[in-house]
């Protein structure tokens, strides 16, 4: 065996490469790279998953960031137990070959219950009184302890949400440097979300974005500049690249002038009602999963959907098979936006009868991925002494609602999920590992096996 750290550098592709990113570069010339043929949909969850175990969505049924959970009438997103994997992780496997064998998982998903070694994942305290306070799980609980006894509190307002910074992807590192003096486990794997925020914010503008890969490169520095004093094989991965885009494609109000969406009306506000739904879509990036509870106009509404400005293809049958997606947790259909287009989840066609949770951060109301979350409305010259007084009633004790997030999906210009015609926009492979794959391209099942390999020191 020999010690191995993989570093997920989220978004990070060859495009990136370059005069802002100059230690990456370095690595990847000195080492060698191929790129990574993304899975569909090429999201967080699934792509982790697909790296993970070597199977296909088919197979371990990650079919996206969150589905509709059947037997509860329920979209959810972002879960995190790994019982919901269903196939053997690498970890798994190398356990059974090699006594001694340890891991880490340094905040990728699914990383609860797991039966890695040592884990540490993001998990708020909500408390009776509605607060949202940071924290995180993990595995042994007094881990979780002792990095922040020694880190702080982990920034999770600076991981997701209009504050997200460099802050949380350097906590993340700091704390897998920890972890590592503590328990040195054979293999560690490192989520740095960093260049997902303002890449979808603001599409690859390198003037705007040309700091957030400064930043991240020198984290990635930090960590490769440890981790080869430990005498280790290195391996920046990435799950997917993000393109520009510059139309949403608001699928559920299609369904709903359609006729196919039910909606329930609370307190004034309109609430998606998707088990009473004859359809409904729950989007994820640029791929969006549609549900049909009535199966019998299920060429019509594929007829509708292809027919929507933005909608490159719809899947069904053969098609979804073929995609590997043939999973009871998939939609009956499958949309895919064009290179310009993502979905949202945004169901209400009267802004004033918008749900409460649409204008705040909440990631597990929300019936479908809502980057629009990374904002506030850049016209509301008010907007920050708007937060502050609310901060300040937080913490005096008062019920605040933290509405700050704007109905403006035209604000996003970044996405991902396709995969893109650019190979220069696929997720890359880069190592210094010497029995390192000598291939152009991999799939995304391959990673696996690569991995396997370079733990194993394997010629």
């Amino acid at each position: 065996m020999k010690k191995t750290v993989v570093i997920n550098v989220v978004g990070l592709t060859k495009r990136l490469i370059g005069k802002h990113t100059p230690f990456i570069e370095s690595f990847l010339t000195s080492g060698s790279h191929s790129y990574v043929e993304p899975v569909v949909p090429a999201v967080t969850c699934t792509a982790q998953s697909t790296y993970l175990t070597g199977q296909w969505p088919s197979k371990h049924g990650i079919v996206g960031n969150g589905w509709y959970f059947k037997d509860e009438c329920e979209v959810k997103f972002w879960r995190q137990s790994n019982t919901l994997v269903e196939a053997p992780k690498l970890w798994d496997v190398l356990k059974a070959e090699n006594k001694g064998f340890s891991c880490a998982n340094m905040f990728w998903w699914y990383n609860m219950y797991s039966s890695v070694d040592f884990s540490v994942t993001p998990r708020p305290n909500y408390l009776a009184d509605g607060r949202k306070i940071p924290d995180v799980y993990s595995h042994p609980p007094e881990l979780r302890d002792s990095l922040q006894k020694e880190l702080g509190t982990f920034p999770l307002f600076h991981f997701w949400g209009p504050k997200t910074s460099i802050k949380s992807s350097q906590w993340i590192a700091d704390a897998s440097i920890k972890t590592d003096k503590l328990h040195d486990p054979t293999l560690t794997l490192i989520y740095l979300p960093h260049l997902d925020y303002n890449i979808q914010r603001h599409g690859l503008d390198f003037d705007k974005i040309g700091k957030d890969l400064l930043e991240i490169d020198k984290v990635v520095e930090q960590l490769v500049s440890y981790y080869k004093n430990e005498d280790t094989n290195i391996v920046l991965l990435s799950e997917y690249g993000i393109t520009n885009v510059n139309r949403p494609i608001h699928l559920n109000r299609e369904l709903r002038k359609n006729g196919n969406l039910t909606i329930r009306l609370e307190r004034g506000l309109e609430l998606l009602d998707p088990g009473a739904s004859q359809a409904f879509a729950v989007a994820d990036h640029q791929v969006c999963h549609i549900y049909l509870n009535d199966k019998t106009n299920k060429a019509d509404i594929k007829k509708m959907v292809e027919s929507v400005p933005g909608v490159e293809q719809v899947l069904e049958g053969a098609d979804i098979t073929d995609a590997h997606l043939n999973h009871d947790r998939a939609g009956d259909l499958i949309a895919i936006a064009d290179e310009r287009s993502w979905f949202t989840y945004y169901f209400w066609l009267d802004d004033a009868k918008a749900p409460d949770y649409a204008r705040m951060v909440d990631i597990h109301k929300k019936p479908g991925y809502d980057p629009v979350e990374m904002f506030t409305d850049p016209k509301d010259k008010l907007v920050i002494p708007k937060i502050l007084w609310k901060l300040l009633r937080k913490k005096l004790g008062f019920r605040t609602v933290m509405d700050v997030i704007p109905l403006k999906a035209e604000l996003v210009k970044g996405s991902h999920g396709r995969r893109p015609e650019n190979q220069e926009d696929w997720p890359i492979f880069i190592t210094d590992a010497k029995n390192a794959p000598d291939k152009n391209q991999l799939l995304a099942t391959d990673v696996f096996s690569t991995l396997k390999k370079i733990v194993n020191n394997d010629q």
